[in-house]
């Protein structure tokens, strides 16, 4: 595909739809195809979802010319789409990508990958069959950083980890999140993130220990693990949307390596021989970064790595397994 662009069709006009949307229109070997959404006043622009992390959803990109559908299915059907990117309801994932898995389209799926891993499964079963390339949006993996810490954990830069600690804390968004049966609570839906760069970082734990509480959907608001493993002393995150109103979206990690300590909230501080430096990140967000990595991975022809279906499905596995150990008030579940 690389001398023509690539044509995307974005189903779902929400935060996640509309931050991509951002993204494709920057891209310049991208056009903006087609959009989806059953909202006929998202559709026609008179009625904008709004993000709940600063950068996100900033709108501002024409979509007057752009193909526009009620039915995310007829935009899979469109033969004039490329790549199919799927930022519905947790719980419609699982149609909508096999939909275009089938279809023969490249498809980005938004996380979680589905509602349940048993969902995932047959995502997988659909892709392994596709001619289509496909990737889940767990933008952690891309988020400046988060990645200086993948590098500094896989290259041991200051020694071995001692200890790591993800905290993923908000007020509650409302809307269709108070559901518990469509989003998994912020276990699933929130949470998930650094459970997924949990795994990145160090692979499956042998077991997890997991507590928490439900307080506005029927599913866990909030949940606090501890991640087993062999040769780590303690790997833990937090959770949860329960704050007060007015509470900032809160995402941190503080890692102490055997030479050094890497504290993350918003910027990058290292302490290191008894002096503390600011560490450069790059100012772009994870969304923009991952897009561009699947779209370049679609040029070329080539799988995605840094991320992959299999990956966001044992994530989903993962925080399955600490909602039991949360049922269980906090027993031991291997994993």
């Amino acid at each position: 595909m690389s001398n023509s662009k690539i044509r995307v069709g974005v189903i779902g006009l929400g935060m996640m739809g509309l931050t991509h949307l951002d993204v494709y229109a920057k891209l310049p070997n991208v056009t903006i195809a087609a959009i989806a959404d059953i909202n006929v006043q998202r559709l026609s622009g008179q009625e904008q979802a709004k993000g709940n992390v600063e950068g996100q959803a900033q709108g501002g990109v024409d979509l007057s010319r752009v193909k526009k559908y009620q039915e995310g299915l007829d935009l899979i059907a469109d033969p004039e789409i490329d790549l199919v990117d799927v930022c519905l309801p947790t719980t419609m994932h699982k149609d909508y990508a096999i939909a275009a898995l089938n279809a023969g389209k490249h498809l980005m799926l938004e996380k979680p990958l589905a509602r349940t891993y048993a969902e995932c499964v047959q995502i997988l079963e659909a892709a392994r069959a596709a001619k289509g390339l496909a990737m889940p949006a767990m933008c952690i993996r891309f988020w400046p950083g988060y990645d200086w810490l993948k590098h500094a954990v896989d290259n041991k830069t200051y020694g071995k980890v001692l200890s790591a600690e993800f905290t993923r804390l908000a007020s509650h968004p409302g809307g269709m999140y108070l559901n518990g049966d469509l989003t998994g609570g912020a276990a699933l839906d929130l949470h998930i993130h650094d459970v997924d760069f949990v795994r990145y970082l160090f692979g499956n734990p042998e077991s997890v220990e997991c507590t928490g509480y439900k307080k506005l959907t029927s599913e866990y608001d909030h949940v606090k693990t501890f991640y087993r493993y062999a040769d780590i002393p303690m790997v833990t995150s937090e959770g949860g949307w329960c704050m007060q109103q007015g509470f900032p979206f809160t995402m941190s990690y503080l890692v102490n390596f055997e030479n050094a300590t890497a504290v993350f909230n918003g910027g990058l501080k290292l302490y290191q021989n008894g002096e503390v430096k600011d560490v450069p990140l790059s100012e772009q967000m994870g969304y923009a970064i991952e897009i561009a990595y699947f779209v370049e991975c679609v040029e070329k022809g080539v799988a995605p790595t840094i991320v992959t279906l299999e990956d966001a499905a044992e994530s989903v596995r993962l925080v399955e397994a600490e909602c039991r150990s949360a049922d269980a008030k906090g027993a031991s579940v291997k994993f």
